[in-house]
């Protein structure tokens, strides 16, 4: 028997890279992005032979994610998971920021998920299981100067998975999210050193957690020991929010 298919969104780098390494080991993982890195590539060949597979696709345009779906199916047969993990986090002050990067923001982080879900979600419902996490954010609880507008795609998405796990949870499918903290990621390097120290100083474990943290939150949601967690939101910050 084949392992399961998982589909991970802004797999080339960062959290989403670290993702799809860490379900590789038991699944068959589509990495989708728009264009693959040499860390992906480097994976993809550390990986068993098919276990990490590049997808290519821009998921802004929304009239592309049902072909994408198709292709995805047609490629490596039915899908079981989801992982929603591509964003952008662009900062600026609402009352500032162009009304384009408002909607960018917005349609990146809450239409392209929910649009791809909608068309995965589908074969999963067929099925009778499958597994959906969504990445959220504790800034979406907590709230950051100058994030606002990320604050509330992301908060958009915690609304989405409690929703969404209860119209497929009669059908076997759970939809959980997890909430990182500042992650050590490169788009923590761009901070100074007294940022991230204050940043670490807050959480009750005095430290950042690494992308290896958030992924292997996102392989216990998409296994079978956590088969009776649905609707809930994991939260990795080593202890910010505690």
């Amino acid at each position: 028997m084949s392992a399961p298919v998982v589909v991970v969104t802004g797999a080339s780098r960062g959290i989403g890279l670290a993702i799809a390494e860490a379900l590789a080991t038991d699944h068959r993982v589509v990495a989708v992005a728009r264009r693959p890195t040499a860390a992906l590539d480097e994976a993809m060949g550390k990986a068993a032979p098919g276990a990490i597979l590049f997808e290519p696709c821009d998921l802004g345009e929304l009239d592309g994610l049902q072909p994408l779906a198709r292709r995805i199916r047609a490629a490596h047969g039915p899908v079981y998971g989801l992982v929603n993990n591509a964003a952008i986090g662009t900062p600026g002050l609402l009352a500032t920021m162009p009304n384009a990067e408002i909607a960018r923001l917005v349609h990146l982080n809450t239409l392209a998920p929910m649009m791809l879900t909608k068309h995965l979600v589908r074969g999963m419902m067929s099925a009778g299981r499958g597994r959906i996490v969504n990445v959220s954010s504790i800034i979406a609880f907590t709230g950051y100067n100058a994030l606002s507008v990320y604050a509330a795609t992301k908060a958009s998405m915690i609304g989405f998975t409690r929703s969404l796990a209860r119209e497929v949870g009669k059908l076997g499918v759970t939809v959980n999210a997890v909430a990182p903290g500042f992650v050590e990621t490169s788009l923590t390097e761009g901070m100074d050193e007294a940022e991230r120290a204050r940043i670490a100083g807050r959480s009750a474990l005095r430290r950042l957690p690494e992308p290896r943290d958030v992924a292997d939150a996102v392989a216990f949601l998409m296994s079978d020991k956590a088969r009776h967690i649905t609707g809930t939101v994991l939260t990795v910050d080593a202890g910010s929010t505690a």
